[in-house]
């Protein structure tokens, strides 16, 4: 049991831990990004994209396509840890605008989603992978 507890208040150990956790925060939060949002839309990219949402007036087909992108391209980024910071700032944006663009008429239920994807995507851009990412191999 004093091992355990050593495990977690030993000081030098904070890095590895903090990694770690940012490892489990970045597998989680891309993979299902890729799994519950993205890989849908990529898969019946023909089928939505004359009628996906155009908050900024670039078209319904370029609209999907950046979200698409952000949604499978920069998560699987984010799961690896590569280009992290880079990758985590399209996916940001692209919950803040299904946020409070798309979903901003809707009550807070429906934006409370988009919201608890943006946290995690705003951490890791102060943040970085952490240790356990290919970032920090190169």
């Amino acid at each position: 049991m004093k091992k355990l507890i050593n495990l977690f208040t030993r000081v030098g150990n904070h890095d590895r831990l903090s990694s770690f956790g940012l490892l489990i925060m970045r597998l989680a939060i891309g993979g299902m990004m890729i799994y519950a949002h993205g890989w849908g839309k990529l898969m019946n990219f023909g089928d939505k994209s004359g009628s996906f949402a155009d908050p900024f007036g670039i078209g319904s087909a370029p609209s999907l396509g950046l979200v698409v992108f952000a949604e499978v391209i920069c998560a699987a980024l984010i799961m690896i840890g590569l280009f992290t910071r880079a990758a985590a700032i399209p996916l940001l944006i692209t919950m803040l605008v299904a946020a409070f663009m798309i979903h901003g008429d809707d009550p807070f239920a429906k934006q409370e989603f988009a919201l608890l994807y943006a946290v995690p995507c705003l951490t890791l851009i102060f943040t970085g992978a952490g240790s356990f990412s290919v970032d920090r191999k190169i």
